[in-house]
């Protein structure tokens, strides 16, 4: 058995019912191997469902499960890939009104906005307070979890489904 290299999170916080199959399809294709989520309504949107389950894989593999779901507009959806020995993580982050937000995260989770980004967000704020707010904000993805936050909530009681591979 190949040794699990990483492992993360898919969590689709919202599906219109017919782009169920498609969603699964798509992701399946990513971890190379077919999959079945465990949908659920998703109470925030009426009409919509929810799934959310673990992934295990390469590196990299989160950056293809977003890449996949990008070309269906109407989900809302967050990949996460932990960090590992020598490798850092990350965290892709999709709605329909922002697009997709990535960043980097630490062993602990925690998005790592780097130095560069950083004397550009004070660059471009110069001595106003305000606007060093505001990018500091872009850099780490606060819109796009603001509209997520209702979404997220709505899955605290939800099953989590493990995908192995095998062979």
């Amino acid at each position: 058995m190949a040794s699990i290299q990483a492992r993360g999170v898919l969590y689709v916080h919202s599906s219109p019912r017919a782009l169920c199959p498609h969603v699964e399809w798509s992701a399946g294709r990513a971890l190379q191997r077919p999959v079945n989520f465990q949908w659920q309504e998703q109470p925030v949107l009426p009409g919509a469902r929810r799934a959310e389950f673990y992934w295990e894989g390469e590196r990299g593999t989160a950056a293809r499960i977003a890449s996949s779901l990008l070309g269906w507009q109407h989900l809302r959806f967050e990949v996460t890939e932990d960090a590992g020995l020598g490798t850092d993580g990350g965290r892709w982050i999709h709605t329909p009104s922002l697009g997709i937000f990535h960043a980097q995260t630490d062993t602990s989770g925690n998005m790592v906005v780097p130095e560069d980004r950083v004397r550009y967000a004070m660059e471009v704020a110069g001595a106003n307070a305000s606007e060093l707010e505001r990018e500091l904000k872009l850099a780490l993805g606060q819109a796009w979890d603001d509209e997520l936050e209702p979404f997220r909530h709505a899955s605290d009681d939800a099953p989590v489904i493990w995908l192995h591979k095998v062979g």
